[in-house]
């Protein structure tokens, strides 16, 4: 068993796994921080107040609705998501679409000698 798992943590698809949450980890923090630190300050410039967590309507039986923590929530959202497709999806579309373009390696005709030796075979072979 422990030679299996030997192979199993050898094997490069758990070392990429790995590198890929590490940066997604990083690049969650780097949105959260474009969120926090630019949008909802653009945002509270705008309307007035930054952080909307605080926004709620309060109805019959003093029932509250916090609606101010899902607009916090689906701008983060919103910006998560313009955020991986402006650098993750575009990124690698365009790149798949440049490798797709590039011409197959163009199969090399064999020397003139082979061709011949080819065609003596075959003749032989016919009787």
């Amino acid at each position: 068993m422990v030679k299996e798992f030997k192979a199993f943590v050898a094997r490069g698809n758990l070392v990429e796994i790995a590198v890929g949450l590490v940066m997604a980890v990083a690049f969650g923090a780097v949105v959260a921080s474009l969120v926090s630190d630019v949008i909802t300050p653009i945002i509270g410039a705008i309307f007035g107040e930054p952080d909307f967590s605080g926004l709620s309507v309060t109805i019959w039986n003093d029932a509250t609705i916090a609606y101010g923590a899902f607009l916090n929530s689906l701008i983060a959202f919103i910006s998560v998501a313009v955020a991986v497709f402006f650098f993750v999806v575009r990124p690698y579309n365009a790149f798949k679409a440049r490798m797709a373009k590039e011409p197959a390696a163009v199969p090399v005709e064999p020397p003139e000698e082979i061709v011949l030796l080819r065609e003596i075979r075959d003749a032989l072979s016919r009787g």
